[in-house]
């Protein structure tokens, strides 16, 4: 193994864990996502707020639900931190639906 390659390793392993940690912080926000937009559906059909995060914390897991009704809408808002070392980057997801006639 020459020298250069012996430098050159920790970088590209540097490298790559940020690769890994983007693609898992972006799968989480993906999760996130689906899971706002299930909660607000959930509370459109008038299901209670506890129901709803329920519903949110089966798929996304450790989020925290806040909502907030606008005329005919009812919105959810998930907060998540990332996991791991990338605990301090904080993800959020808002989705809004059509109450039921409310």
């Amino acid at each position: 193994m020459t020298a250069e390659f012996a430098v050159a390793l920790p970088a590209i392993a540097l490298v790559l864990a940020a690769c890994l940690a983007s693609v898992q912080l972006a799968a989480q926000q993906v999760r996130l996502t689906d899971a706002a937009a299930d909660a607000a559906r959930a509370l459109g059909r008038g299901e209670s707020e506890a129901e709803a995060a329920a519903i949110a914390e089966r798929i996304s897991g450790g989020s925290a639900l806040s909502t907030a009704t606008d005329g005919q809408f009812v919105c959810a808002t998930l907060t998540a931190s990332g996991g791991g070392l990338l605990a301090a980057i904080e993800l959020r997801a808002d989705s809004c639906a059509v109450t039921g006639g409310r």
